[in-house]
């Protein structure tokens, strides 16, 4: 097992790739379990997200200029060659399904692994809203393709309306969370970390990919769950502790993505995609060195202030959720925030009653998308054999 303060990985300076290490054969569509995509969705999101941490403690940092800048070229080359696993044989839209699937299967799982009860909560109510948008999608994705969604879940996932989406939409001040303290469990800084990242990925992703569309309903439809998306990058990021120095997060950072690297490697069934967790979870300990001694040099202090005695939390685990979906959303399927704090329907805060009818003043883009849709298994299946008799 990895130990955060005594794995060295391999040296900043000996971390080398070329483009073809980069740009490798992709993923299988069909082939590959679903869950080796939701691996790939989650760790380019964290690549993503700590080049941004990266570039923030840049900023702020004079004497850590040079080491950040080397850290920050070997984290673009890690993303680049997870993000270019995703192949030409998904379309934009099952790619999305992806990316739902991979926000409800890992919140699902950090929401039961969470040892803070308020912040547990935070996940299962997030962990509602993309459960819908996997649906609303999976609409869209039948309308414009006519295909079964499942062909990229899997199964693993249940494809039913949750929480409307047409509700998520909340004013700002009712995005926010408490922040865990200074004494919290390293699994708590960890986990809101990885959602953070996970869905800052999602958001860019909707933000960039949802204009291409000529399709009315899908710009509409893209441009809703984006909004709802950065709600979550709020949602979850106002979980950080805002008092932490800048390379207090870069230390953070640095270790939960090895967290998260070494609960991929556990995993995969992939062999090829295996190694790339392998060798990158040698390169992110070698990242984390790095850190830990501008945390040293810069701070004057000890990164077991932070890591503890170094042994990493239980992992995220990387199978079907489904019982623990289903009983979340049959019992907070209504629950609404107030500011800070999680209510009943009917104590929703005021001002995002205003908001929300001000947003969908013209319609809702989510509830069009599937007014007429109700996923079957099989659908595609289905449909060519109607073709075949109707022939």
């Amino acid at each position: 097992m990895v130990n955060l303060l005594q794995d060295k990985g391999i040296p900043l300076a000996r971390q080398r790739m070329s483009w073809k290490d980069m740009v490798g054969k992709p993923i299988s569509k069909l082939d590959d379990d679903a869950f080796t995509r939701v691996r790939v969705i989650l760790m380019n999101g964290l690549e993503l997200d700590s080049l941004r941490v990266k570039q923030v403690a840049l900023r702020c940092s004079a004497n850590a200029r040079v080491p950040l800048a080397q850290l920050m070229r070997v984290e673009q080359h890690q993303a680049t060659t997870i993000n270019w696993l995703i192949g030409a044989d998904h379309s934009p839209i099952e790619t999305t399904i992806g990316y739902e699937q991979a926000a409800i299967e890992i919140t699902a799982s950090v929401a039961q692994l969470e040892p803070d009860p308020y912040l547990a909560q935070g996940y299962r109510y997030g962990l509602l809203e993309d459960f819908d948008h996997l649906y609303r999608y999976s609409a869209l994705l039948d309308r414009l393709e006519g295909k079964d969604a499942n062909n990229i879940t899997q199964g693993y996932t249940d494809i039913v309306p949750s929480r409307p989406t047409i509700v998520h939409h909340r004013a700002p001040e009712h995005d926010l969370l408490e922040p865990y303290g200074p004494s919290a469990a390293l699994a708590t800084k960890f986990h809101a970390l990885t959602l953070t990242g996970a869905e800052f990925q999602t958001h860019d992703y909707y933000m960039n990919i949802g204009p291409l569309f000529s399709d009315a309903v899908a710009r509409q439809l893209y441009a809703e769950i984006a909004s709802v998306e950065s709600q979550h990058i709020t949602h979850y990021g106002s979980m950080l502790n805002p008092l932490e120095t800048p390379l207090e997060k870069l230390l953070l950072t640095e270790a939960c993505e090895v967290w998260n690297y070494a609960a991929c490697a556990a995993q995969e069934t992939n062999p090829r995609v295996k190694a790339i967790w392998e060798r990158f979870l040698d390169y992110e300990l070698g990242h984390l060195q790095v850190a830990m001694e501008l945390f040293k040099e810069v701070e004057r202090r000890d990164p077991a202030e932070l890591l503890g005695d170094g042994k990493l939390p239980p992992f995220i685990r990387f199978e079907s959720q489904r019982e623990f979906v289903r009983s979340v959303s049959e019992k907070e399927m209504t629950m609404r925030k107030n500011g800070t704090q999680f209510v009943s329907e009917s104590e929703e805060g005021e001002s995002s009653l205003v908001f929300r009818d001000q947003l969908n003043a013209d319609g809702s883009p989510s509830t069009s998308v599937s007014a007429t849709y109700s996923w079957t298994p099989g659908t595609e299946l289905m449909r060519e054999a109607e073709v075949l008799v109707a022939a």
